[in-house]
Protein backbone atom coordinates (compact mmCIF):
# COMPACT_ATOMS: atom_id res chain seq x y z
CA UNK A 1 0.00 0.00 0.00
CA UNK A 2 0.97 3.47 -1.17
CA UNK A 3 0.37 6.71 0.75
CA UNK A 4 2.93 8.81 -1.33
CA UNK A 5 2.60 12.47 -0.72
CA UNK A 6 2.82 14.86 -3.95
CA UNK A 7 4.50 17.63 -4.83
CA UNK A 8 4.97 19.75 -7.57
CA UNK A 9 5.90 18.95 -10.84
CA UNK A 10 7.40 21.97 -12.12
CA UNK A 11 10.88 20.97 -14.33
CA UNK A 12 13.72 20.43 -12.28
CA UNK A 13 15.79 23.65 -12.38
CA UNK A 14 12.52 25.51 -10.89
CA UNK A 15 11.35 23.23 -8.42
CA UNK A 16 13.51 24.92 -5.47
CA UNK A 17 11.15 27.89 -5.73
CA UNK A 18 7.67 25.79 -4.25
CA UNK A 19 9.99 23.69 -2.44
CA UNK A 20 12.14 26.79 -0.62
CA UNK A 21 8.65 28.63 0.25
CA UNK A 22 7.03 25.22 1.82
CA UNK A 23 10.08 24.98 3.49
CA UNK A 24 9.47 28.44 5.10
CA UNK A 25 6.13 27.85 5.68
CA UNK A 26 6.53 24.52 7.12
CA UNK A 27 9.02 26.41 9.44
CA UNK A 28 6.26 29.33 10.11
CA UNK A 29 3.37 26.26 10.72
CA UNK A 30 5.52 24.83 13.09
CA UNK A 31 6.28 28.03 15.20
CA UNK A 32 2.04 29.23 15.18
CA UNK A 33 1.60 24.90 16.26
CA UNK A 34 3.83 25.62 19.40
CA UNK A 35 1.51 28.50 20.63
CA UNK A 36 -1.45 26.56 19.94
CA UNK A 37 -2.95 28.11 16.61
CA UNK A 38 -2.11 25.76 13.68
CA UNK A 39 -3.59 27.10 10.72
CA UNK A 40 -2.30 27.02 7.11
CA UNK A 41 -3.88 30.68 6.06
CA UNK A 42 -2.38 31.99 9.28
CA UNK A 43 0.70 30.88 8.00
CA UNK A 44 -0.06 32.68 4.08
CA UNK A 45 -0.45 35.70 6.37
CA UNK A 46 2.40 35.66 8.34
CA UNK A 47 4.66 34.58 5.02
CA UNK A 48 2.96 37.13 3.10
CA UNK A 49 4.66 39.57 5.45
CA UNK A 50 8.22 38.23 5.98
CA UNK A 51 7.99 38.16 1.93
CA UNK A 52 7.38 41.98 1.55
CA UNK A 53 9.54 42.96 4.23
CA UNK A 54 12.14 41.46 2.39
CA UNK A 55 10.77 42.75 -0.90
CA UNK A 56 11.07 46.36 0.67
CA UNK A 57 14.31 47.97 -0.95
CA UNK A 58 12.29 46.60 -4.54
CA UNK A 59 9.50 48.55 -3.16
CA UNK A 60 11.37 51.58 -2.51
CA UNK A 61 12.82 50.98 -5.53
CA UNK A 62 9.68 51.31 -7.70
CA UNK A 63 8.07 54.49 -5.56
CA UNK A 64 11.17 56.17 -6.60
CA UNK A 65 10.81 55.38 -9.99
CA UNK A 66 7.13 56.84 -9.77
CA UNK A 67 8.83 59.68 -8.70
CA UNK A 68 11.51 60.10 -11.14
CA UNK A 69 9.03 59.06 -13.93
CA UNK A 70 6.61 61.49 -12.90
CA UNK A 71 9.51 64.38 -13.02
CA UNK A 72 10.91 62.95 -16.77
CA UNK A 73 7.15 63.55 -18.46
CA UNK A 74 7.70 66.78 -19.46
CA UNK A 75 10.88 66.05 -21.05
CA UNK A 76 9.60 62.93 -22.71
CA UNK A 77 6.77 64.38 -23.85
CA UNK A 78 8.65 67.68 -25.69
CA UNK A 79 10.77 64.64 -26.85
CA UNK A 80 7.73 62.83 -28.26
CA UNK A 81 6.12 66.70 -29.57
CA UNK A 82 9.20 67.54 -31.17
CA UNK A 83 9.38 64.05 -33.46
CA UNK A 84 6.04 63.67 -33.88
CA UNK A 85 4.91 62.03 -37.41
CA UNK A 86 8.58 61.57 -38.24
CA UNK A 87 8.84 58.27 -39.17
CA UNK A 88 12.13 58.12 -41.36
CA UNK A 89 14.46 55.94 -39.75
CA UNK A 90 17.18 59.30 -38.54
CA UNK A 91 14.33 60.76 -36.90
CA UNK A 92 13.03 57.56 -34.92
CA UNK A 93 16.95 56.76 -33.69
CA UNK A 94 17.29 60.34 -32.58
CA UNK A 95 14.13 60.07 -30.75
CA UNK A 96 15.39 57.11 -29.21
CA UNK A 97 19.05 58.49 -28.28
CA UNK A 98 17.08 61.56 -26.81
CA UNK A 99 14.39 59.85 -24.74
CA UNK A 100 17.61 56.85 -23.83
CA UNK A 101 19.65 60.15 -22.61
CA UNK A 102 16.78 61.79 -20.40
CA UNK A 103 16.38 58.20 -18.55
CA UNK A 104 20.05 58.19 -18.88
CA UNK A 105 20.29 61.96 -16.78
CA UNK A 106 17.66 60.44 -14.04
CA UNK A 107 19.65 57.17 -13.65
CA UNK A 108 16.77 54.89 -13.97
CA UNK A 109 15.87 52.11 -16.26
CA UNK A 110 12.42 51.67 -18.58
CA UNK A 111 11.43 48.54 -17.47
CA UNK A 112 12.71 49.56 -13.38
CA UNK A 113 8.65 49.33 -12.17
CA UNK A 114 8.55 45.61 -13.99
CA UNK A 115 11.52 44.22 -11.12
CA UNK A 116 9.11 43.20 -8.37
CA UNK A 117 6.20 42.13 -11.07
CA UNK A 118 8.83 39.58 -12.17
CA UNK A 119 9.95 38.62 -8.81
CA UNK A 120 6.24 38.18 -7.60
CA UNK A 121 4.71 36.03 -10.45
CA UNK A 122 6.94 32.96 -9.55
CA UNK A 123 6.40 32.95 -5.80
CA UNK A 124 2.29 33.66 -6.76
CA UNK A 125 2.52 30.31 -9.02
CA UNK A 126 5.10 28.44 -6.30
CA UNK A 127 2.77 29.34 -3.74
CA UNK A 128 -0.18 27.69 -5.16
CA UNK A 129 1.54 24.42 -6.20
CA UNK A 130 2.41 24.97 -2.44
CA UNK A 131 -1.63 25.51 -1.29
CA UNK A 132 -2.85 22.88 -3.56
CA UNK A 133 -0.37 20.34 -2.40
CA UNK A 134 -0.38 21.02 1.29
CA UNK A 135 0.62 17.49 3.03
CA UNK A 136 3.70 17.18 0.87
CA UNK A 137 4.77 20.37 2.59
CA UNK A 138 3.69 20.94 5.92
CA UNK A 139 4.70 17.73 7.65
CA UNK A 140 2.59 17.99 10.48
CA UNK A 141 -0.72 17.67 8.26
CA UNK A 142 0.74 14.88 6.18
CA UNK A 143 1.67 12.99 9.19
CA UNK A 144 -1.80 13.20 11.05
CA UNK A 145 -3.61 12.07 7.75
CA UNK A 146 -1.37 9.17 7.76
CA UNK A 147 -2.95 8.01 10.61
CA UNK A 148 -5.39 6.66 8.72
CA UNK A 149 -3.56 6.58 5.08
CA UNK A 150 -1.99 3.67 6.59
CA UNK A 151 -5.05 1.59 7.35
CA UNK A 152 -6.12 -0.96 4.92
CA UNK A 153 -9.98 -0.82 5.94
CA UNK A 154 -10.28 2.46 5.56
CA UNK A 155 -7.78 2.49 1.93
CA UNK A 156 -10.32 0.42 0.85
CA UNK A 157 -13.30 2.22 1.41
CA UNK A 158 -11.66 5.63 0.02
CA UNK A 159 -11.20 4.02 -3.23
CA UNK A 160 -14.90 2.90 -3.29
CA UNK A 161 -15.95 6.04 -2.15
CA UNK A 162 -13.99 7.91 -4.96
CA UNK A 163 -14.88 5.37 -7.56
CA UNK A 164 -18.55 6.73 -6.93
CA UNK A 165 -18.30 10.34 -5.99
CA UNK A 166 -17.25 11.31 -9.61
CA UNK A 167 -14.96 14.20 -8.05
CA UNK A 168 -12.79 14.91 -10.84
CA UNK A 169 -9.99 16.37 -7.98
CA UNK A 170 -10.26 13.61 -5.75
CA UNK A 171 -9.96 11.18 -8.56
CA UNK A 172 -7.15 12.98 -9.63
CA UNK A 173 -5.65 13.46 -5.69
CA UNK A 174 -5.92 9.16 -6.17
CA UNK A 175 -4.03 8.10 -8.47
CA UNK A 176 -1.19 10.22 -10.37
CA UNK A 177 0.60 7.90 -12.23
CA UNK A 178 0.89 4.69 -11.18
CA UNK A 179 0.70 5.91 -7.36
CA UNK A 180 -1.86 5.77 -5.07
CA UNK A 181 -1.82 8.78 -2.80
CA UNK A 182 -4.69 8.03 -0.13
CA UNK A 183 -2.78 11.08 2.21
CA UNK A 184 -3.99 13.80 -0.54
CA UNK A 185 -7.08 12.12 -1.38
CA UNK A 186 -8.01 12.81 2.25
CA UNK A 187 -7.35 16.64 2.01
CA UNK A 188 -9.12 17.21 -1.08
CA UNK A 189 -12.23 16.15 0.63
CA UNK A 190 -14.46 19.33 0.69
CA UNK A 191 -16.91 20.00 3.56
CA UNK A 192 -20.10 18.09 1.94
CA UNK A 193 -18.07 14.45 1.26
CA UNK A 194 -16.29 14.41 4.76
CA UNK A 195 -19.85 15.00 6.38
CA UNK A 196 -20.73 11.81 4.09
CA UNK A 197 -17.46 9.69 4.90
CA UNK A 198 -17.68 10.06 8.62
CA UNK A 199 -21.85 9.16 8.33
CA UNK A 200 -21.35 5.79 6.32
CA UNK A 201 -17.28 4.50 8.44
CA UNK A 202 -19.59 5.20 11.68
CA UNK A 203 -19.02 2.24 13.97
CA UNK A 204 -15.83 1.15 11.50
CA UNK A 205 -12.47 0.12 13.40
CA UNK A 206 -10.99 3.42 12.08
CA UNK A 207 -13.97 6.34 12.62
CA UNK A 208 -12.21 7.23 15.87
CA UNK A 209 -8.90 8.01 13.89
CA UNK A 210 -10.54 9.56 11.31
CA UNK A 211 -12.91 11.68 13.26
CA UNK A 212 -9.93 13.01 15.28
CA UNK A 213 -8.21 13.22 11.45
CA UNK A 214 -10.87 15.41 10.67
CA UNK A 215 -10.61 17.91 13.51
CA UNK A 216 -7.53 18.83 12.61
CA UNK A 217 -8.17 19.54 9.06
CA UNK A 218 -10.84 21.24 9.63
CA UNK A 219 -8.45 23.81 12.19
CA UNK A 220 -5.81 23.48 9.87
CA UNK A 221 -6.85 23.97 6.39
CA UNK A 222 -10.29 26.07 7.07
CA UNK A 223 -10.01 29.84 7.44
CA UNK A 224 -12.93 31.89 8.48
CA UNK A 225 -14.67 28.82 7.90
CA UNK A 226 -13.24 28.62 3.74
CA UNK A 227 -11.48 25.36 2.75
CA UNK A 228 -7.99 27.25 1.66
CA UNK A 229 -7.67 24.61 -1.30
CA UNK A 230 -10.88 25.25 -2.90
CA UNK A 231 -11.83 28.01 -4.69
CA UNK A 232 -14.45 30.41 -3.95
CA UNK A 233 -16.20 29.87 -7.01
CA UNK A 234 -16.81 26.08 -5.84
CA UNK A 235 -17.37 27.27 -2.56
CA UNK A 236 -19.93 29.71 -3.97
CA UNK A 237 -21.61 26.83 -6.19
CA UNK A 238 -22.07 24.22 -3.02
CA UNK A 239 -22.98 27.10 -1.17
CA UNK A 240 -25.63 27.80 -3.45
CA UNK A 241 -27.22 24.64 -3.55
CA UNK A 242 -27.27 24.22 0.18
CA UNK A 243 -28.18 27.66 1.00
CA UNK A 244 -25.20 28.10 3.51
CA UNK A 245 -25.31 32.27 3.24
CA UNK A 246 -22.36 32.43 5.48
CA UNK A 247 -19.98 30.47 3.10
CA UNK A 248 -21.43 32.26 -0.20
CA UNK A 249 -20.77 35.58 1.93
CA UNK A 250 -17.06 34.70 2.51
CA UNK A 251 -16.73 33.49 -0.92
CA UNK A 252 -17.83 36.47 -2.30
CA UNK A 253 -15.52 38.93 -0.35
CA UNK A 254 -12.62 36.91 -1.06
CA UNK A 255 -12.44 38.38 -4.91
CA UNK A 256 -14.11 41.84 -4.03
CA UNK A 257 -11.50 42.57 -1.15
CA UNK A 258 -8.91 41.04 -3.69
CA UNK A 259 -9.92 43.73 -6.15
CA UNK A 260 -10.35 46.68 -3.69
CA UNK A 261 -7.14 46.72 -1.77
CA UNK A 262 -5.55 46.50 -5.80
CA UNK A 263 -7.08 49.53 -6.53
CA UNK A 264 -5.85 51.17 -3.46
CA UNK A 265 -2.67 50.00 -4.27
CA UNK A 266 -2.72 51.76 -7.62
CA UNK A 267 -4.03 54.89 -6.38
CA UNK A 268 -1.27 54.95 -3.77
CA UNK A 269 1.56 54.32 -6.36
CA UNK A 270 0.50 56.95 -8.35
CA UNK A 271 1.62 60.56 -7.39
CA UNK A 272 -0.59 63.00 -6.30
CA UNK A 273 0.94 65.39 -8.48
CA UNK A 274 1.37 63.94 -11.70
CA UNK A 275 2.22 65.46 -14.32
CA UNK A 276 0.87 63.86 -17.10
CA UNK A 277 -2.17 63.62 -17.17
CA UNK A 278 -4.03 64.44 -19.92
CA UNK A 279 -0.55 64.06 -22.18
CA UNK A 280 -1.39 61.14 -23.88
CA UNK A 281 2.29 59.16 -24.01
CA UNK A 282 2.38 55.98 -24.42
CA UNK A 283 3.83 54.99 -20.99
CA UNK A 284 0.51 56.64 -19.86
CA UNK A 285 -1.74 55.17 -21.37
CA UNK A 286 -0.46 51.55 -20.70
CA UNK A 287 -0.06 52.46 -16.62
CA UNK A 288 -3.88 53.45 -17.12
CA UNK A 289 -4.61 50.53 -19.01
CA UNK A 290 -2.66 48.49 -16.56
CA UNK A 291 -4.53 50.12 -13.54
CA UNK A 292 -7.80 49.29 -14.54
CA UNK A 293 -7.01 46.01 -15.52
CA UNK A 294 -5.03 44.41 -12.76
CA UNK A 295 -7.41 45.19 -9.90
CA UNK A 296 -9.74 43.03 -12.44
CA UNK A 297 -7.67 40.26 -12.96
CA UNK A 298 -6.66 39.80 -9.16
CA UNK A 299 -10.45 39.65 -8.47
CA UNK A 300 -10.68 36.74 -11.50
CA UNK A 301 -7.96 34.95 -10.18
CA UNK A 302 -8.73 35.19 -6.62
CA UNK A 303 -12.06 33.70 -7.75
CA UNK A 304 -10.85 31.19 -9.54
CA UNK A 305 -8.27 29.93 -7.66
CA UNK A 306 -7.76 28.72 -4.28
CA UNK A 307 -8.73 30.68 -1.13
CA UNK A 308 -5.47 30.36 0.21
CA UNK A 309 -3.86 32.54 -3.06
CA UNK A 310 -6.45 34.64 -1.89
CA UNK A 311 -5.39 35.25 1.04
CA UNK A 312 -2.08 35.58 0.09
CA UNK A 313 -3.21 38.25 -2.48
CA UNK A 314 -5.32 40.39 0.00
CA UNK A 315 -2.38 40.34 2.58
CA UNK A 316 0.14 41.18 0.09
CA UNK A 317 -2.17 44.13 -0.83
CA UNK A 318 -3.14 45.18 2.89
CA UNK A 319 1.09 44.96 3.86
CA UNK A 320 1.96 46.45 0.21
CA UNK A 321 -0.37 49.54 1.17
CA UNK A 322 1.25 49.96 4.33
CA UNK A 323 4.77 49.80 3.09
CA UNK A 324 3.64 52.45 0.25
CA UNK A 325 2.07 55.04 3.05
CA UNK A 326 5.62 54.69 5.30
CA UNK A 327 7.62 55.25 2.25
CA UNK A 328 6.10 57.71 0.05
CA UNK A 329 6.15 60.03 3.55
CA UNK A 330 9.54 59.41 3.54
CA UNK A 331 10.30 60.36 -0.20
CA UNK A 332 7.93 63.48 -0.17
CA UNK A 333 10.89 64.60 2.35
CA UNK A 334 13.42 64.90 -0.37
CA UNK A 335 13.59 67.30 -3.13
CA UNK A 336 13.39 66.42 -7.01
CA UNK A 337 16.66 67.59 -7.13
CA UNK A 338 17.53 65.20 -4.41
CA UNK A 339 16.05 62.40 -5.51
CA UNK A 340 18.08 62.72 -9.08
CA UNK A 341 21.09 63.59 -7.79
CA UNK A 342 20.91 60.46 -6.21
CA UNK A 343 20.05 58.08 -8.95
CA UNK A 344 22.53 59.74 -11.13
CA UNK A 345 25.37 58.65 -8.98
CA UNK A 346 24.11 55.43 -8.51
CA UNK A 347 23.93 55.00 -11.95
CA UNK A 348 27.06 56.57 -12.08
CA UNK A 349 28.80 53.91 -10.01
CA UNK A 350 27.03 51.16 -11.39
CA UNK A 351 28.69 52.47 -15.15
CA UNK A 352 31.89 52.21 -13.00
CA UNK A 353 31.25 48.65 -12.06
CA UNK A 354 30.94 47.71 -15.66
CA UNK A 355 34.06 49.78 -17.04
CA UNK A 356 32.28 52.48 -18.32
CA UNK A 357 32.66 56.16 -18.23
CA UNK A 358 30.73 57.42 -15.68
CA UNK A 359 31.12 61.17 -18.00
CA UNK A 360 29.00 59.85 -20.60
CA UNK A 361 25.97 59.85 -18.46
CA UNK A 362 26.32 63.67 -17.77
CA UNK A 363 27.23 64.36 -21.29
CA UNK A 364 24.28 62.94 -22.32
CA UNK A 365 22.03 64.62 -20.00
CA UNK A 366 23.28 68.00 -20.70
CA UNK A 367 22.83 67.22 -24.44
CA UNK A 368 19.54 66.30 -23.80
CA UNK A 369 18.53 69.15 -21.73
CA UNK A 370 20.61 72.11 -23.74
CA UNK A 371 18.30 70.31 -27.04
CA UNK A 372 15.26 70.63 -25.35
CA UNK A 373 16.00 73.99 -23.56
CA UNK A 374 16.92 75.75 -26.85
CA UNK A 375 14.12 74.18 -28.71
CA UNK A 376 12.04 75.92 -26.34
CA UNK A 377 13.46 79.54 -26.01
CA UNK A 378 13.35 79.27 -29.79
CA UNK A 379 9.62 78.62 -29.86
CA UNK A 380 9.37 81.31 -27.41
CA UNK A 381 11.10 83.67 -29.21
CA UNK A 382 9.53 83.46 -32.00
CA UNK A 383 5.86 83.43 -30.72
CA UNK A 384 6.82 86.77 -28.92
CA UNK A 385 8.26 87.78 -32.64
CA UNK A 386 5.07 86.86 -34.33
CA UNK A 387 3.17 89.03 -31.34
CA UNK A 388 5.50 92.22 -31.66
CA UNK A 389 4.91 92.33 -35.32
CA UNK A 390 1.48 91.34 -35.43
CA UNK A 391 1.45 94.91 -32.51
CA UNK A 392 3.12 96.67 -35.00
CA UNK A 393 1.08 96.39 -38.18
CA UNK A 394 -2.51 97.12 -35.93
CA UNK A 395 -0.93 99.80 -34.42
CA UNK A 396 0.33 101.02 -38.36
CA UNK A 397 -3.13 100.15 -39.60
CA UNK A 398 -4.68 102.36 -37.00
CA UNK A 399 -2.79 105.32 -37.65
CA UNK A 400 -3.29 105.36 -40.78
CA UNK A 401 -7.21 104.51 -40.59
CA UNK A 402 -7.03 107.53 -38.06
CA UNK A 403 -4.98 110.27 -40.35
CA UNK A 404 -7.60 109.47 -43.31
CA UNK A 405 -10.87 109.55 -41.65
CA UNK A 406 -13.45 111.90 -42.81
CA UNK A 407 -14.21 114.73 -41.01
CA UNK A 408 -17.91 114.31 -39.28
CA UNK A 409 -17.46 110.02 -39.84
CA UNK A 410 -18.28 106.98 -37.79
CA UNK A 411 -14.58 106.67 -37.32
CA UNK A 412 -13.78 110.72 -36.84
CA UNK A 413 -16.33 110.38 -33.49
CA UNK A 414 -14.49 107.52 -32.19
CA UNK A 415 -11.47 109.01 -32.88
CA UNK A 416 -12.67 111.96 -30.48
CA UNK A 417 -13.96 109.35 -28.32
CA UNK A 418 -10.72 107.56 -27.80
CA UNK A 419 -8.89 110.87 -27.50
CA UNK A 420 -11.19 111.72 -24.53
CA UNK A 421 -10.92 108.46 -22.42
CA UNK A 422 -6.96 108.85 -23.01
CA UNK A 423 -7.03 112.49 -21.35
CA UNK A 424 -9.07 111.33 -18.33
CA UNK A 425 -7.18 108.42 -17.48
CA UNK A 426 -3.84 110.62 -18.08
CA UNK A 427 -5.87 112.84 -15.61
CA UNK A 428 -6.41 109.93 -13.25
CA UNK A 429 -2.86 108.97 -13.05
Amino acid sequence: MITALTKSNWILILRWIPELIGLIMNGIYVMISAIGIPNVGLAIILLTIVFYIAMTPLQIKQQKFTRLNNLMQPELQKIQAKYKGKKDQVSQQKQMDETNAVYEKYGVSPAGSCIQLIIQMPILFALYQVIYKVPGYISAIGDRIAVVAENAEFVTYIKAFVANAGNANLTRALLDGETENIIDTVYKLNSTEWATVLSETAGKGFADSLASVHEYISKATYFLGLNISDSPWNILQSSWSGKNWGLMIGAILIPVMAWGSQVLNTKLMTPANSNNSGSGSSMESTMKSMNTTMPLMSAFFCATLPVGIGIYWIAGAVVRTVQMLVINKIIERETPEEIVRKAMEKAAKKRAKQGLPPQKITNNARLSTRSLAADEEEKEARRASLADKANRQMKESTEYYNKNAKAGSIASKANMVRQYEEKKNIKKK
